[in-house]
């Protein structure tokens, strides 16, 4: 009986969001019905509330225990996601350039099937979004409780959400520049976290900052490309573009605000510390290691 009322209710809020949606967008893009996690929100929205809470709860409960140290969980998992990254960047690459992608602004149906061959790529990156939810996770188990700042969170949480609308209404198109970027600053990105959890390449990990200089470089980038297609309009739904353009300003804000809390603003002991033999230590995801000269 209570199966059957809670069955009752999710349909009937999954028929709610979907009117919302429809208000908001319109209808979605045909190509992609029927994939994996697309045709409901509620099971993105499911998977962000419990990842939500798992970071919640998770800080609470190992709050008095001993961290967990997950070396060899955290090579295989940051070797699996830059596989993946380099996976997607080749692809989508190859597909935009077969296909005969403009960089200024593509519409949604020029391509033909190269077009649902994007979509599919995007797919992957929506789909990636889901398994970065363990960068957090891991970092509950490890007690990096410093690492878990609002903007990764923030920026955890609402790319999945994001993506499942693009994937639905934008799944091509204009939508492929973002996501080559960001491929390709997250194979340099879990590359570095990879190579931090071994002893002998830490004393090489030097290049951290430029990473965040990278990101930053990405989000300039991806704003500009917005911008254009707004400029010399092609088609794709303007409102989709002020949206990502609102977005991506909101990410240079955080990140600006992080590099210079964290590269510009040093304590006095810090940059006495870091002036010693021993340096300071720099936490990834991989591992925490002293930067040595």
């Amino acid at each position: 009986m209570y199966i059957i009322l809670i069955n009752n209710h999710l349909q009937s809020l999954d028929e709610r969001l979907n009117a919302l949606f429809y208000f908001l967008f319109e209808d979605r893009d045909s190509r992609v019905r029927g994939w994996l996690l697309l045709d409901s929100y509620l099971p993105t929205l499911s998977l962000t509330i419990l990842y939500l809470l798992t970071v919640y709860l998770g800080s609470k409960y190992m709050r008095n225990r001993p961290a967990y140290s997950l070396k060899g969980v955290l090579q295989v998992y940051n070797f699996s996601v830059t596989m993946l990254s380099l996976y997607m960047l080749v692809e989508l690459v190859s597909a935009t350039l077969s296909a005969g992608y403009r960089l200024q602004c593509q519409g949604l149906h020029e391509a033909g099937e190269a077009d649902l061959r994007v979509a599919k790529v995007l797919w992957w990156y929506y789909f990636s979004k889901v398994i970065e939810f363990l960068d957090t996770i891991f970092f509950v188990l490890r007690k990096k409780n410093s690492q878990i700042t609002f903007l990764h969170v923030y920026h955890h949480a609402s790319m999945f959400n994001i993506w499942w609308c693009v994937l639905n209404w934008i799944p091509c198109g204009q939508s492929f520049f973002g996501p080559t970027l960001n491929s390709f600053i997250h194979v340099c990105m879990y590359s570095y976290y990879g190579l931090s959890t071994i002893p002998s390449m830490q004393k090489y990990l030097w290049w951290k900052r430029y990473l965040t200089q990278a990101q930053l470089i990405q989000f300039i980038l991806t704003i500009t490309h917005t911008l254009s297609a707004i400029v010399v309009p092609c088609g794709f739904p303007v409102g989709c573009l002020l949206f990502q353009f609102s977005y991506m300003a909101t990410l240079v804000i955080l990140f600006v605000n992080f590099y210079v809390q964290t590269y510009r603003k040093r304590r006095p002991e810090e940059s006495i510390k870091s002036s010693r033999p021993n340096g300071h230590s720099v936490s990834t995801n991989g591992t925490s290691f002293k930067k040595r000269k």
